[in-house]
């Protein structure tokens, strides 16, 4: 049986892991251009901007980003329910 203060150290070492690997993300930015679009977004899913015939087009980026709000929440809530099939949920 492993010592349980040991598991206590990795778990917080896979967090300050997952914390980095998150900031790291924050800071890169993806650029895609096809025809008449260009699209900004971080490595964390957050776009950053919108060009339609070079004209900046914000309310696009807040659709853009409700949209991706809403499927990751989806994808949590499933990933939950498994965790907790699987008897990892709290």
């Amino acid at each position: 049986m492993q010592n349980p203060l040991k598991m206590l150290g990795d778990l917080n070492k896979m967090r300050q892991q997952a914390a980095q690997i998150q900031k790291d993300l924050e800071a890169q930015e993806f650029t895609v251009e096809r025809g008449r679009i260009k699209i900004v977004i971080t490595g964390n899913q957050r776009v950053v901007s919108v060009f339609i015939d070079g004209q900046n087009v914000p309310e696009m980026v807040e659709i853009l980003n409700d949209a991706i709000k809403q499927s990751q929440q989806a994808a949590a809530s499933k990933l939950a329910a498994i965790s907790q099939q699987m008897g990892l949920g709290q």
